[in-house]
């Protein structure tokens, strides 16, 4: 399968973050199909998956900009087409506030798995299916570790290529930047 430049699953804009890892997946395709190891252990991934999802979104859909401050997590998108956005937000990290933006398309498939204390998100230009897996169990870190940034606050820095997202209720209700570190205190 050649993959056109265009679709390729890469980082399109911003500075290094630390832990941050795109790896590349290998979809293995003969006349019956395809298999493709979307996580193995062996890899040295620093994440301690203990809770996968899977998870449709349809076009124009936002969700984010989510943080955690006590788990990792993983993303892969297997269908269709999205923008992912991290902000470091860890005072401690030589990386503290910079940002990156992904590019990641079903037809080039590639996982994304960054550490906690990151602010991130995704929009998905069509509608798609994406795999995430999260180091501690949504009812273990639900009620008191499920923060947010409202997702185009200016001093996020991050170019996102939409401008009207589909959004939750909950996510309009999130806080601009400045006062989302307020809240949260140190990391």
């Amino acid at each position: 399968m050649i993959i056109e430049e265009a679709k390729k699953s890469r980082l399109i804009a911003g500075q290094e973050i630390e832990g941050v890892v795109l790896k590349t997946l290998k979809e293995n395709i003969d006349y019956r199909g395809s298999f493709t190891e979307v996580f193995n252990h062996r890899w040295n991934l620093d994440l301690n998956a203990v809770q996968w999802s899977y998870v449709k979104s349809e076009s124009n859909v936002f969700r984010g900009l989510h943080f955690h401050k006590r788990h990792d997590e993983y993303f892969c998108i297997v269908s269709g087409h999205c923008e992912l956005g991290l902000k470091d937000m860890r005072p401690d990290s030589p990386t503290y506030l910079n940002w990156q933006l992904y590019e990641l398309f079903g037809d080039d498939l590639a996982a994304l798995v960054f550490p906690r204390g990151l602010l991130h998100g995704w929009y998905f230009f069509t509608p798609s299916v994406h795999l995430q897996s999260v180091s501690e169990s949504y009812v273990d870190y639900g009620k008191d570790d499920n923060w947010g940034v409202y997702w185009n606050d200016k001093d996020l820095g991050i170019p996102w290529s939409f401008t009207d997202p589909i959004i939750s209720t909950r996510a309009s209700d999130f806080p601009d930047l400045p006062s989302f570190i307020n809240a949260i205190g140190a990391f």
